[in-house]
């Protein structure tokens, strides 16, 4: 049974591995330049740095603290480069806490999956000490893809290991950068005007990762639950006040069939690492995990297993200051996004929802952006200003792979810190709806897949 009660500090300086923060996911793709040039033109994200070479190719992206690492996958030759780590990836022939020596030129902060289609397979968050990590881990009897391996450049050292989860092909890079003084990774090249120099873009001013969401088989949740606790410390969040301690939060009506439960990491308080999300004191990003229930046939996540070809991330939510800004820019620049059911604006009460949240229905409803209010009571319950509605503002897009497998999320939170019942269900909705519409027509979903690469 999943343990719901907080860990002790003490027990956690014995049992977990502290992250400091998410570094940057990464991307595994066939066709690194058409992702390259939508995370630039319709995600409006800003190329870093890059690291080209005769057997790889990475490009770095950024917006706020949000950085996605978009890698070629590699061809049956190229993976060479991932066998000579495999090899000693074995604890008892990598020597614990004895760090390898590596090439910066010859490692990719990561494992080429080899996937059959393309993916968003690992996770990197920073630490303070990847060899302490590594000791901890090996004594949890983790399993290693890359052990301790030290890397330098002009810039310093810096040192990483690679886990396997277990989620399908999620990995999960540790670094510590105690002694890099370079703005990214060794072996990465600065690009464009380089790390620092970014200005705020007031028209589509994301910020970082809000959360990330994993597609899981039936009856995995718990197991999933477990290995992120034990391992890493993370600890249960409420999606909703209602929600059940065991079952999660379930969707289970109208063709949906869907369990969504949600975990988020905490930090050493004497880390001393300032967050880069809105409200400090919220941790750095949420993880959720979705499984399809029996009850109303197949749905998006079991789609998702099917196309994906295993478990994995379905999508992840990048933070807003402004949605309405955000979405309008990116719908401009090509991004699709899914569209809620046409009776969601025209609810009971909605429409005035949304204007005491300042905003115009029919503008949210011009990009399908969904509101839900979380009321919190004052200091008397008969108070029910202002100051005591929290708003959430949540939009999808549309998958961003030639495959039905992951998508992007907007999401603005005004003192929301959950993911809003009704938004969660009209969410959902839209996007089996979008996947239903998808299998009942094959030939114009393969079109408009057509047309969407000639366009990009």
């Amino acid at each position: 049974m999943f343990r719901t009660r907080p860990l002790v500090k003490a027990s956690l300086e014995n049992m977990a591995v502290f992250l400091s923060r998410l570094h940057h996911v990464s991307l595994h793709v066939s066709n690194v330049e058409k992702i390259a040039s939508d995370l630039v033109s319709k995600f409006k994200f800003r190329l870093v740095a890059t690291r080209l070479t005769d057997r790889s190719t990475q490009l770095a992206f950024r917006k706020g603290a949000a950085v996605f690492v978009v890698s070629e996958r590699p061809t049956h030759s190229h993976a060479r480069m991932n066998e000579r780590l495999l090899d000693v990836a074995d604890p008892r022939r990598a020597g614990a806490g004895k760090h390898r020596q590596g090439n910066p030129t010859a490692c990719l902060y990561d494992v080429s999956p080899c996937h059959p289609v393309d993916t968003v397979s690992n996770v990197c968050f920073e630490v303070e000490d990847v060899e302490r990590s590594f000791k901890v881990l090996s004594h949890l009897g983790c399993s290693f893809l890359v052990p301790p391996t030290t890397v330098q450049d002009e810039n310093g050292l810096m040192t990483y290991l690679v886990v396997r989860s277990v989620v399908g092909n999620v990995c999960h890079t540790l670094i510590d950068r105690t002694r890099y003084d370079g703005p990214f990774l060794p072996g990465f090249d600065v690009a464009g005007k380089g790390w620092s120099s970014e200005e705020e873009d007031v028209t589509c001013p994301i910020t970082h990762f809000d959360h990330i969401t994993y597609a899981t088989p039936r009856k995995t949740t718990h197991q999933i639950m477990r290995w992120y606790e034990k391992l890493f410390g993370f600890q249960r969040f409420f999606i909703d006040r209602d929600e059940d301690m065991d079952e999660g939060f379930v969707i289970n009506q109208e063709g949906i069939g869907l369990r969504l439960t949600a975990m988020e990491y905490w930090k050493c308080s004497k880390a001393g690492i300032i967050l880069p999300s809105v409200d400090k004191k919220e941790p750095d990003c949420k993880f959720v995990i979705a499984e399809s229930l029996p009850e109303q046939g197949s749905n998006q996540v079991d789609t998702f297993l099917q196309e994906h070809r295993s478990p994995g991330i379905q999508h992840i939510g990048l933070y807003t200051k402004n949605i309405a800004s955000t979405a309008h820019a990116m719908a401009e620049a090509g991004v699709q996004f899914f569209s809620p059911p046409p009776a969601y604006y025209t609810e009971v009460g909605k429409q005035q929802e949304i204007e005491e949240a300042g905003h115009s229905p029919q503008m949210l409803a011009q990009h399908g952006i969904l509101l839900d209010t979380d009321l919190h009571q004052g200091p008397s319950p008969q108070t029910t200003s202002s100051e005591s509605r929290r708003y959430l503002l949540q939009v999808f897009t549309k998958p961003i792979f030639d495959e039905d497998t992951f998508f992007l999320e907007l999401i603005e939170r005004r003192g929301a810190t959950g993911f809003g019942e009704g938004n969660i269900r009209a969410l959902w909705r839209s996007v089996q709806a979008y996947m239903e519409n998808e299998r009942s027509n094959p030939q114009r979903a393969e079109t408009s897949k057509t047309a969407q690469t000639v366009q990009s």
